[in-house]
Order: structure tokens, then C-alpha cells, then sequence
């Protein structure tokens, strides 16, 4: 199993635990991870063993917690096989509890890691114990008759030799977070940060829920030394054309609107409300498999993929040596090795998008016609060759001999045209279009 410890920062006194909305709010967040989540003493424990391979793996997983869970006040995130070997792993600020043995671990750390500890740690200093390693050396028969059986209990839990029972964090049915500011807000904007920590957290409910929000109401609370007029306090309404999760777009939306509000007196406590949700369905936009942006390598995908359709079906570009356009590239397997050589390089603008067959244009003054007169930007770019290259099934020689201009056309923007040289009255053709 793999479980993870959440310890949010203290409160501003800096000595006592949390407070509950706090750790309320960071579990009410973890449920977008796994389903369960246990608010154990001043942490948030999550089973997260089903959830690492949903989100990219171990270390993908950790970089999210990390870097979303510092905005709710997240300061210390420890890994275990279990959730009190992770919560005492992360109270001694220990992260990784996975490569090392964890009996060796959980051995050298203080008493004050284990809860169960606290009631006799006087007693147990006096007799010289100092870690839970010298907790767990003291004969069992003895314990047993001197202190609380809850401790016998919890260290056999915590070495991972009795299981454990957590009651799981249930969602919410509707989502209403307070805030309490640290400071006294006068302007609107300002009311920005602790909104964007509230929007958090809708993000991880409406991401456990499988949903979206169309509306939310963000809700402010006038300090108490206001003035009658002031009132209560004032809120906003805040919607969206289409259920949304997205904590930038919602930010950016409640910042515009933020901009045009005039606060009557300072603001001491904001409230979130999702006063409009919506089912949304995670649709994937990419054309490759989730796997490939998790961190799987493509080359792995590809194979898969023509095994499953098979390989004349799933082709891949390679650059080849020629320095004639319609041959520069050559399409082959995807589960085909590529070749060692690259493609010719050359100091002229190639074009975005070359037309399969050269498009013959009219000719007007000698010049060029296409969608009107041609502007020639800059060549020549003499191309000349194949002389050696026979087409397959046909009795000729694959070899051009062109002059390449970049031109502009006023309709069809920049174009890659070329005049041919040799053989029968010089033409012009349209080869094709820069992006």
C-alpha cells in the first residue's frame, strides 16, 4: 500500500495545530486524488496506492500535491506503506519513507511522532527511552501492565503488524468554504489571493465530483469597526458559458470582475459558494494516448498501436538526403527502426505546406500569375538532379532542373514557386505555401 501524510501549517501563533477548516479544506482538496482520505489528528491522510498509476506515477503525483497543496497551506508531505508510518515520518519532516527499511526508519525518530506516545512520554523519558525504537525494545509483557493497551496497539500499527481503521472524509454535498483573512483587505483586487486558495479547493471538489461549475458566488464579510452604512458585508456572482474547473480561467474571470467592485469598508472573511454545478466529462483533445503525455515514450505507443492496426497503417515522416522537394521526405512503418542519416540542410525559408503535384500558373509579362501578379522576394534556389532516381513501374528518370523564388501574392500571402530550365519553354509552377 502507499500512503501519504498532508501536515498543513500551524496557525499564527505557530505552536498550535491548524485550525479545522483548514484541514477540512485540504481534505475536502485530496478527494480529487482518492476516494479515501482520513483526517487523522492535525494531518490528512490519503490511501493513494489505486490513484499513482491514474496520474502519471509516483513522482508525477508528488511534484501535483506539492505544488497545488502549498496554496492551501500544505508544509510537509511525507510517503509510506502505511498512514501512521507516513504521519510520523512527517511530523519528523522525513519525506520518503519507501527506500529505506521502514522498521529503520520509524526506529530512530522521536517520541513525539506517534500520537499514542504522548500521555506517557514523561514516563517513558524517565526510563531512558528517547525514540520509538527504545519504545518497541521494552518487553511487551511489561507494557502491557504499565500503560495504556492503545499504545501497544498503535506501535503494532504503525510497524505495519495490525491493521488499521480510518473513518473516510465524505464529500459534501454542496460546496460553501470560509476563509479568514490575514489581513484587513481595503481594495477589491486584493481580494484576489484568498479567493485563488478558496477556487482551490472547488477545483479538487468539483474534480472528485466528476463535475463542472457554470456559476459561483464569492461572498466578503465587513470588518466589525465598520460604519452603519457599510452593511454586512457584499458578494459576487461569477458564470461561465460552459461548466468549467479550470482554476486560471476562473481567476482570471473573478479578477476582471474584482477590478469594478468598490468595497465599503475592509474585508475580514471571504465565503465560496457553488451556487451552479454541472456534470463534465473529461474528454482527452490529444490524438495520441493519455500514456504518451504521462511520460511513456512514444516509439512504445507507436508499436502498440500497430500491432493493433497494423503496420501499413500507422506510418511515420523520415527525412531523407535528397535535396529535391517532392523526395526530401518518405513515409514508412512507424515500428520500423528510423535511419541513421538525416536530410540535406539548407540556408533558403522552406515552405509549411508543399503540394503533392506542382500547380502549373499562368504567365502574364513574363511574370507569374496567381490570385493576381506574383512578387519574386528573394532566389533563385537552383535545384538540379535525379538523373540516377528511376520512378518505380515507369520507363523515365525522376530528374528536375527548377529555379526556386520565394514570392508574395496580395490573396495567397507568401508562396514557394519555381521556373523550370531546360527542356521545353520555361513555365511556372506553384510548389507551395509558407505558414
Amino acid at each position: 500500500m502507499l500512503w501519504s501524510a498532508l501536515l498543513p501549517s500551524p496557525t499564527s501563533t505557530g505552536t498550535a495545530p491548524p485550525t479545522e477548516a483548514t484541514q477540512r479544506a485540504l481534505a475536502i482538496w485530496a478527494l480529487q486524488f482518492t476516494p479515501r482520505v482520513a483526517l487523522v489528528d492535525e494531518a490528512v491522510l490519503m490511501e493513494v496506492q489505486a490513484s499513482v498509476r491514474l496520474f502519471g506515477g509516483w513522482r508525477a503525483l508528488r511534484e501535483r500535491v506539492l505544488g497545488e497543496g502549498r496554496e492551501l497551506g500544505l508544509t510537509q508531505l511525507a510517503w509510506a506503506p502505511n498512514g501512521l508510518a507516513a504521519l510520523a515520518l512527517a511530523r519528523a519532516g522525513i519525506e520518503n519513507g519507501l527506500r529505506r527499511p521502514l522498521d529503520a526508519l520509524l526506529d530512530a525518530l522521536p517520541l513525539h511522532t506517534l500520537s499514542a506516545v504522548h500521555p506517557h512520554r514523561l514516563t517513558l523519558e524517565h526510563i531512558g527511552c528517547r525514540t520509538l525504537g527504545h519504545v518497541r525494545a521494552l518487553p511487551r509483557s511489561g507494557m502491557a501492565r504499565r500503560f495504556d493497551p492503545h499504545l501497544l496497539q498503535a506501535l503494532d500499527q504503525l510497524y505495519g503488524q495490525a491493521p488499521q481503521a480510518h473513518e473516510w472524509v465524505v464529500l459534501p454535498d454542496v460546496f460553501e468554504q470560509r476563509l479568514e483573512l490575514m489581513a484587513r483587505v481595503e481594495q477589491a483586487p486584493a481580494l484576489l489571493w484568498g479567493a485563488q486558495r478558496l477556487l482551490r479547493v472547488l477545483s479538487g471538489w468539483l474534480a472528485a465530483r466528476r463535475a463542472g461549475v457554470t456559476a459561483f458566488t464569492l461572498k466578503w464579510a465587513h470588518d466589525a469597526m465598520r460604519s452603519r452604512a457599510a452593511g454586512e458585508g457584499g458578494e459576487i456572482t461569477i458564470r461561465t458559458a460552459e461548466p468549467t474547473r479550470d482554476i486560471e480561467h476562473l481567476c482570471r474571470l473573478l479578477a476582471e470582475h474584482l477590478a469594478r467592485v468598490a468595497l465599503l469598508a475592509p474585508v475580514g472573511e471571504l465565503v465560496l459558494v457553488a451556487t451552479e454545478v454541472q456534470p463534465l466529462q473529461d474528454v482527452s483533445a490529444s490524438l495520441l494516448p493519455d500514456a504518451v503525455r504521462q511520460g511513456e515514450k512514444l516509439g512504445l505507443v507507436l508499436e502498440r498501436i500497430s500491432a493493433r492496426l497494423g503496420a501499413q497503417r500507422v506510418l511515420r515522416p523520415v527525412l531523407c538526403e535528397d535535396h529535391r522537394p517532392e523526395w526530401m521526405c518518405r513515409w514508412q512503418p512507424a515500428a520500423l527502426p528510423l535511419p541513421r542519416k538525416g536530410a540535406q540542410v539548407t540556408d533558403q525559408p522552406q515552405p509549411g505546406f508543399v503540394l503533392p503535384v506542382p500547380l502549373r500558373l499562368a504567365v502574364r509579362d513574363h511574370r507569374p500569375v496567381y490570385h493576381g501578379e506574383l512578387m519574386l522576394l528573394l532566389g533563385p534556389q537552383r535545384v538540379e538532379g535525379g538523373w540516377w532516381d528511376r520512378a518505380e513501374g515507369e520507363d523515365r528518370m525522376r530528374n528536375v532542373v527548377r529555379d526556386y523564388w520565394v514570392a508574395f501574392s496580395a490573396q495567397a500571402g507568401v508562396l514557394w514557386v519555381f521556373q523550370t530550365r531546360l527542356g521545353e519553354t520555361p513555365a511556372w509552377f506553384l510548389h507551395g505555401h509558407f505558414a
